[in-house]
């Protein structure tokens, strides 16, 4: 099979945006919870009342500021609720959001802002505000840190600022306007500024919504959210967790508190790239190992592996289900406590998981939903699902999305989560669209009979992260000479 198509379960609307995600919470669901943020070792709930409320009192700050209709505004922090309410608040001011990872030079921040040509940025701490202003240009206006309690000083910049002006600049914005500048690296090692429209982000997660309600849309369904949001994965987590009413918390060190907060917070599935679940095996292994358990954890290992490809060909021995059972109690409710105690399901994503690693957590009793995508698809354009399921492939196409294989081996893709183009560059955009409109994914893949797609190599000279970062060669040959 060369290609295959799944239906569209949610169209892109002919009027609306993102904005209208948190409005209308507020207005038909005044009362629930939609975020927590940390308070202490704690968490405080945030109804969506709250958040809308929070949401409008920071566009009024950007508005007074002289954001206008369009422009666009940076933001460069690590994940954390602040990101959230930014992300938002940009959205109702009408303009732009610009991703900056925290962790970018001042290289690479001079070049995101100068090609964005953004009027206003938000930092995390001083030491970013030290490597703007180490580049910063005569366009940039405003420069905000987030450790300067940046919130309720917009709130205050605002206050005279109308409801009606806010509400006049979030209902301008169409599907088709541009609502992201997600920048990523190319083989040249430049990277291009993807633009992510308000239709895209609905449709994509509209549709991964509809397609994987039973984690989504869950009565008390909770996530935690430890991606980084200047990562396209952890924008669509974030989008996606606000379309579906999913309760939602931040966690900002992923290396230091992702366990303890998974602890406290007890999400009911997790959304994370291949680099976490390769943690906690790895702990885990560790752990059993410094005990002097650490053949029992390997045979537990394998019983898990086994037991999952038993799933897949229906054919699990008396002996073998002893063994797991056995396991279950040993090993695999330790691992699964690990994750908070609830989780049942993730979605992996930004990087390749391996098959033995998701038959392992498959055969711990958490499922591990492998997806594929990249930024210029806002995300997703493939996952496996609950209800199709394929361990080692990265799943069947989103609803509304086609995958074609290309004669040289190509995997190309076409749909309404697919970029509006590239930033200012038309000659990486005739390079990247065939005639017929797919997006060529630089990426080789088969698909099997029942539309499963499996990644099989690359042909951009990209180095991908266990974290799902893009690296381009050409700037690590650069930097060695």
């Amino acid at each position: 099979m060369n290609e295959y198509s799944v239906k569209t379960m949610e169209p892109i609307p002919s009027t609306g945006n993102l904005t209208n995600l948190v409005s209308d919470r507020a207005r038909f669901e005044p009362t629930r919870v939609m975020l927590s943020r940390p308070l202490g070792e704690g968490w405080q709930k945030v109804t969506a009342t709250e958040f809308d409320e929070e949401v409008r009192t920071t566009a009024k700050g950007l508005v007074a500021s002289g954001i206008q209709i369009g422009d666009r505004v940076a933001i460069m922090a690590r994940t954390r609720y602040e990101w959230t309410i930014l992300d938002f608040a940009i959205w109702y001011a009408g303009a732009v959001v610009v991703p900056v990872y925290e962790t970018s030079s001042a290289e690479q921040i001079d070049w995101i802002l100068t090609d964005s040509e953004a009027v206003a940025i938000i930092v995390e701490t001083p030491t970013h505000k030290e490597s703007v202003d180490s580049v910063r240009k005569p366009i940039l206006k405003n420069l905000w840190t987030m450790t300067d309690n940046v919130l309720s000083q917009l709130a205050i910049l605002g206050e005279n600022v109308s409801d009606a002006e806010i509400d006049a600049r979030k209902n301008s914005l169409k599907p088709e306007t541009l609502a992201t500048l997600i920048y990523t690296s190319g083989t040249t090692g430049k990277p291009k500024g993807v633009q992510l429209t308000h239709g895209n982000f609905l449709s994509e997660c509209g549709n991964v919504v509809a397609g994987a309600s039973d984690l989504f849309l869950k009565p008390g369904g909770s996530t935690l959210l430890f991606l980084p949001v200047a990562h396209v994965f952890g924008r669509m987590v974030e989008i996606g967790a606000i379309r579906a009413g999913l309760h939602l918390a931040h966690c900002s060190d992923p290396v230091g508190k992702l366990i303890p907060d998974l602890t406290s917070f007890k999400p009911t599935f997790v959304l994370a790239v291949p680099r976490i679940f390769e943690k906690v095996y790895n702990g885990a292994e560790a752990k059993a190992e410094a005990g002097g358990k650490g053949d029992i954890f390997r045979k537990a290992a394998a019983v898990a592996i086994a037991f999952s490809e038993g799933l897949d060909t229906g054919k699990i021995s008396i002996a073998l289900r002893i063994k797991h059972a056995l396991f279950d109690k040993l090993v695999y409710s330790k691992i699964r406590s690990t994750l908070g105690g609830r989780v049942e399901a993730a979605i992996s994503g930004g990087a390749p998981l391996g098959a033995r690693l998701g038959h392992f957590y498959r055969g711990a009793g958490i499922r591990v939903l492998e997806g594929y995508g990249l930024t210029e698809t806002t995300a997703g354009a493939t996952l496996n699902l609950t209800s199709a399921h394929r361990v080692g492939s990265v799943g069947r196409p989103v609803p509304g999305t086609t995958i074609k294989i290309d004669d040289d081996g190509e995997v190309l893709i076409k749909g309404s989560i697919v970029m509006k183009g590239y930033w200012q560059n038309d000659a990486a955009n005739k390079e990247s669209f065939t005639e017929d409109g797919f997006y060529r994914s630089g990426d080789l893949g088969k698909l099997d009979n029942d539309g499963f797609l499996s990644i099989v190599g690359r042909k951009k000279e990209l180095i991908v992260t266990s974290g799902g970062k893009n690296v381009a060669p050409a700037v690590l040959e650069d930097r060695l000479r």
